[in-house]
């Protein structure tokens, strides 16, 4: 377990380029899970400044000016609230995230690409329901032909995912780096103190 004068230590030490703020909507839910709604310093303290934003949590760092001292911005929340697509863009990685990182043949997370379902030289559209997950080897040995032909079964279907349920499968990748005041607004798997 962490005490948190390790980590006000260790944000003293802390150079102000990683020191990223966790961007929440007016409703204090984060803008994105993944990949993480994260502003760089310099934006989240413009933001501060132009009154666009409310500071939730700071660093213990601190940027200096001639006429300023400030604690370095960790969580803020939008004053105004944005409205998220209902649908996500359609784009690899959101296929990928979509799919889980997993080939939807083998269940491998290795060499990663996309495969159509139905083959476009047999009328398969690039679409979020004709393209799923495959890695290189599955990709290689299904071919031109439908998984029926090639004697391939996809472990999931292929459908067109909602932002929520995106999001929702966002959370189980969290990134690298989670600062301590980030824990509250974020609803990962993680165990809860006793």
């Amino acid at each position: 377990m962490f005490h948190a004068g390790s980590f006000q230590a260790a944000d003293r030490a802390r150079h102000p380029e990683n020191c990223p703020a966790l961007v929440l909507n007016a409703d204090y839910t984060p803008l994105s899970y993944y990949p993480l709604s994260l502003w760089p310093w310099q934006t989240a303290i413009k933001a501060v400044f132009l009154e666009k934003v409310d500071i939730v949590a700071s660093y213990d760092r601190h940027v200096h000016s001639p006429s300023l001292d400030m604690q370095i911005p960790s969580v803020i929340a939008l004053k105004q609230y944005v409205k998220p697509n209902e649908y996500p863009a359609f784009t690899r990685f959101n296929l990928f995230l979509r799919d889980k990182f997993e080939c939807q043949y083998c269940g491998t997370g290795d060499n990663l690409t996309f495969d159509h379902i139905v083959p476009r030289r047999l009328g398969g559209k690039t679409s979020w329901e004709n393209v799923t997950t495959a890695c290189l080897p599955c990709n290689l040995r299904k071919g031109g032909r439908t998984p029926a032909q090639a004697h391939m079964q996809l472990r999931m279907a292929a459908i067109r995912p909602t932002s929520w349920q995106l999001q929702d499968r966002g959370r189980a990748f969290p990134p690298n780096h989670l600062h301590e005041s980030w824990m509250d607004w974020l609803y990962w798997d993680i165990e809860l103190e006793q």
